[in-house]
């Protein structure tokens, strides 16, 4: 397990960045914390990381936004998921090891997550712009 405090949006997306060189093309990264903590900034990072060189936006209201660089990456909105019929209409068990999953909101599907996902929990600091974020499952060079 990892902790890194971030102090600002920049900070996170470079998280993010350093994260993704981690990463193979397969992974499942389930992004924990309530709203406003950066899921989205540090997507973003990772996109970026992964060489995606697109615009990287909330998928709030489409559920799954798909991009393409290194490898793809799958970035998904589960705040609106309460059952397991609205899980199956999103598609996700088709994506599963076809790229990277980023799944914000985790915590609305964590009995669907696989078990060697990527844990990533965020948590407000001591001030309003620092987070804390603690990384399990994969170690941060």
């Amino acid at each position: 397990m990892t902790t890194v405090i971030t102090n600002s949006a920049q900070e996170t997306e470079q998280l993010g960045e350093r994260l993704a060189k981690q990463l193979t093309g397969a992974e499942t990264i389930a992004l924990f914390g309530g709203l406003g903590m950066g899921k989205t900034a540090f997507t973003r990072g990772l996109c970026r990381g992964l060489g995606t060189g697109e615009v990287v936006s909330s998928p709030t209201f489409a559920l799954v936004n798909e991009y393409s660089g290194r490898c793809p990456v799958y970035h998904f909105d589960m705040y609106r998921v309460t059952t397991w019929d609205d899980l199956y209409s999103t598609g996700f068990f088709d994506y599963e090891g076809n790229g990277v999953l980023v799944i914000e909101w985790s915590e609305n599907i964590e009995g669907a997550l696989p078990g060697d996902a990527i844990r990533v929990t965020i948590e407000r600091g001591e001030h309003d712009e620092q987070r804390v974020f603690t990384i399990e499952g994969v170690e941060l060079s």
